[in-house]
C-alpha cells in the first residue's frame, strides 16, 4: 500500500480546544495532527453527503418529483392511526 500524499494546514484553535486536543492524543497515544486530520476528514465526507443530499431534493423539486406537505401527513396519519390500532388489539 502506498502513503497517500498530504499537505500541511494552519488553523488557529482556541485554548481550549488545543489542550483537549492534546489530552486526547496522549490517551490514544496518537499524535494532535493524527486527530485533527481524522475530524476534519471526518467532518468533510459527512458535510458533503449533507450538501448532496439537498443537491438531489433540488433536482427533484425542478424535476417536479415532489409531493405536496398535505398528502404526505394525511400519509403519516394514517400510518400512525393504524399502528395505534394495532397496539390496542394485542
Amino acid at each position: 500500500m502506498t502513503a497517500q500524499a498530504t499537505d500541511t494546514m494552519t488553523i488557529r484553535l482556541s485554548s481550549s480546544t488545543k489542550e483537549k486536543l492534546a489530552e486526547l492524543a496522549q490517551h490514544t497515544r496518537r499524535t494532535k495532527s493524527f486527530l485533527a486530520s481524522e475530524a476534519i476528514a471526518d467532518y468533510v465526507e459527512r458535510e458533503l453527503a449533507i450538501v448532496a443530499g439537498v443537491q438531489r431534493g433540488l433536482d427533484d423539486m425542478a424535476a417536479g418529483r415532489v409531493t405536496a406537505h398535505d398528502v404526505v401527513m394525511d400519509e403519516i396519519d394514517q400510518i400512525i392511526a393504524q399502528s395505534e390500532v394495532s397496539r390496542n388489539t394485542k
